[in-house]
């Protein structure tokens, strides 16, 4: 908990104070907000800073392969209602950003965090979290990223007897594998769209069988446990069995189901279902991610979709054919350079859009749209795919960098 003791010794002071001058020049120097390398800068300095910073904190950690950003926030969010948060709401979720965004409150009673899948078990030894979300775990970035049944691994070893109570999916069979290590879980229900990931048993390798929405293995017994709370249509039903309303600006199923694992994670810290749920439909966009920006006289709704699993949810929630879709995809560095994923993805249920096509991969995009028999266009660039799509409000779904691209095309 917080008090007035102040944590930070003399050499910590210097190392934060360094790294917010580092950043402060990156930000001048037009090069982003500087977090990453004004935190990298503080860690050299002081390697422990990340967990003298977190220590006065009741910290939440939030992983999963999709919706990390949006359920940080949400939680942020609802936990204000409690007493001042501190979060790295920008996504700078590697320990240089986390130690970055910690280090720029000193009053805050809450820390919520979003961690890479990757780095999650260190950051948790770091901060000694109070709690911990995970939401889903699938393919992604496929060049770099470890399998996802290793990723569940790290998970379980990382979190085995940590103190810390994880609210995890149920409905996703490799979240369970990794959850099943700690003491203390709530399992929620937030539902599972992709499942391509969990045919097969996590912990023995057998088949999954997935009748209705349960599953199990039915080698080794492996199975869904029960949930305590869970996502029911547009409410979230809580431990007690009422159903509370979910109101948000952020559209579409998966963000219900985030709203719903924010809100298990708010009522750890002792804020109601009613008012973190309240406290939620105050978020309208998330780094840009369901915004709706004005360019070129039109209306552009701008979505992010990195991998098959965020590809088949936004698909969800685009508006119905005719409306134009605009589709971008990059594979730099910071995307993954392999781009055999797109054949992951059901492009059939763009029938009936016009689109259009631009991105570093367009190419790549365009054979596949092609082989699924979609009507679409190749274009140079946002600009000219605006110009070509028909009237109405247009859809733009785009993979990570293609999104920072288009964000800065529209002034966003």
């Amino acid at each position: 908990m917080s008090g007035n003791s102040d944590p930070l010794t003399p050499r910590a002071k210097l190392a934060v104070t360094a790294g917010k001058a580092v950043a402060a020049a990156s930000r001048a120097a037009g090069r982003g907000s500087g977090s990453v390398i004004g935190g990298r800068v503080a860690l050299k300095l002081d390697p422990d800073l990340l967990a003298r910073l977190a220590q006065n904190l009741d910290v939440t950690l939030v992983s999963a392969t999709n919706g990390k950003t949006t359920t940080t926030r949400l939680i942020a969010e609802a936990l204000r209602a409690a007493g001042p948060v501190v979060s790295n709401a920008l996504g700078a979720n590697m320990p240089a950003g986390i130690t970055s965004a910690l280090a720029g409150s000193s009053d805050a009673r809450y820390g919520v965090i979003e961690v890479d899948e990757k780095y999650l078990a260190g950051v948790a030894r770091d901060t000694d979290p109070k709690c911990i979300a995970l939401l889903n775990l699938s393919r992604d970035q496929l060049d770099r990223a470890a399998e996802t049944r290793m990723l569940a691994e790290n998970w379980r070893e990382g979190l085995a007897g940590s103190k810390a109570v994880i609210v995890a999916n149920c409905d996703d069979p490799l979240v369970v594998w990794a959850a099943s290590s700690s003491p203390n879980v709530i399992w929620v229900a937030a539902g599972q769209m992709w499942k391509d990931d969990a045919w097969s048993c996590p912990s023995c390798g057998g088949v999954m069988q997935r009748p209705g929405d349960d599953w199990f293995c039915g080698e080794c017994g492996f199975r869904r446990p029960t949930p305590s709370w869970a996502l029911s249509g547009d409410h979230v039903l809580d431990p007690h069995g009422s159903a509370w309303p979910i109101h948000l600006q952020l559209p579409g199923r998966a963000n219900k189901a985030n709203a719903a694992s924010s809100a298990a994670v708010a009522a750890v810290f002792g804020v109601p279902p009613q008012v973190a749920l309240e406290r939620m439909y105050q978020v309208q966009a998330v780094a840009g991610r369901y915004d709706v920006v004005q360019f070129q006289q039109r209306d552009l709704r701008l979505l992010l979709a990195k991998n098959p699993a965020g590809w088949l949810e936004t698909f969800s929630l685009i508006d119905p054919p005719p409306t134009p879709v605009i589709l971008s995809v990059n594979a730099r560095g910071a995307d993954g350079t392999d781009t055999s994923w797109l054949w992951d993805v059901d492009y059939t249920r763009l029938t009936g859009h016009p689109i259009c096509v631009i991105g570093d991969r367009k190419l790549d995009l365009a054979v596949r749209l092609e082989v699924a028999n979609q009507q679409f266009q190749v274009c140079e660039n946002l600009d000219q795919a605006v110009q070509m799509s028909p009237p109405g409000r247009i859809e733009v779904i785009a993979n990570y960098t293609a999104f920072q691209d288009l964000r800065r095309r529209v002034g966003n």
